[in-house]
């Protein structure tokens, strides 16, 4: 049984990929700044180490006896803080002898670079997977299902039954759901064709945000509408949701989603928009569909 060391194990995207793995029978080692901290929501048994993505040395010593390491990390808002995480971490896991590493971006990735801090941080720790040696899987997922379950984007579904977004009316989106994400880190990581593979992954059906809305609508048995955000009005709406002000720093997660969309709105055609046919196939992976996933959730209470 092969023993996995996941980075950021404990947050919304990480306890779908440790409870696929554990399914998939991988004994799991959970590395993070706060071990206490640990989500009950985890479906088995799960190692807990202190690790910090700035200090290789804990780095090293979390590595220890591992085969192979599945991480989904923070957006960070600096190139360089990002290129310090992938060095540190391919580093200290070349280091101790791991075989295999898998990396979710979180979102979507350029071919070049697009002058947004936090996309090209993640071109940065894709350049320090490639250059280590070992083999590496990146799944460069695009746009969460899931953020629509958040308190920033629930509240008006339930309240208002209005689906609202900083996407433009035009833009399309292959939206995705976290469970579909772990299965493809998982697929990749025991998959041993797959040594040096970026992979962009999205849901099985591309869709404009009044389709969106549609899904609701028919899952939801009501009128659900779909109201296009600007992305600075939107992070401003996050901000005072949060601090409860509307001001923020540019480098923030607020002022940081607001480029994520001004970028996707502005680019044609939409680079969100990803046929997936094929690949599910290739990881005989079942896709879940928009409709589906807002069923297995509660849209009458926030």
């Amino acid at each position: 049984m092969e023993k996995v060391l996941v980075y950021g194990a404990s947050g919304d995207q990480g306890v779908p990929l440790v409870n696929t793995l554990i399914k998939n029978g991988y004994k799991i080692r959970a590395a993070s700044r706060y071990p206490e901290n640990y989500n009950s929501e985890i479906e088995g048994d799960v190692e807990s180490v202190k690790a910090d993505l700035f200090d290789i040395d804990t780095l090293k010593k979390a590595s220890q006896g591992i085969d192979c390491i599945a991480m989904n990390l923070p957006f960070v808002f600096d190139r360089d803080i990002a290129k310090q995480w992938g060095e540190n971490i391919t580093n200290a896991g070349k280091e101790m002898g791991v075989k295999k590493i898998v990396f979710n971006t979180s979102c979507y990735v350029a071919p070049t670079d697009n002058g947004l801090a936090a996309h090209d941080g993640r071109r940065e720790i894709e350049k320090s997977m490639a250059e280590s040696g070992m083999d590496y899987a990146v799944i460069r997922s695009v746009v969460f299902m899931d953020n629509l379950s958040r308190f920033w984007a629930k509240p008006s579904i339930v309240k208002s039954d209005t689906f609202a977004y900083p996407c433009s009316e035009t833009l399309k989106i292959s939206w995705i759901c976290l469970e579909d994400v772990a299965a493809f880190m998982v697929a990749a990581l025991s998959d041993k064709d797959v040594k040096a593979d970026k992979i962009t992954v999205g849901g099985p059906e591309i869709l404009l945000g009044h389709e969106v809305a549609e899904r609701f609508s028919k899952s939801l048995g009501r009128k659900i509408a779909f109201q296009s955000l600007e992305p600075n009005s939107f992070a401003r709406q996050m901000s005072k949701l949060v601090t409860g002000s509307e001001e923020y720093e540019k480098p923030s997660i607020y002022g940081g989603m607001a480029a994520f969309y001004r970028w996707y709105n502005e680019q044609d055609p939409s680079p969100l928009a990803i046929e997936m046919n094929d690949l599910y196939k290739k990881f005989s992976i079942t896709p879940t569909y928009f409709e589906d996933w807002i069923k297995k959730h509660d849209w009458d209470n926030i």
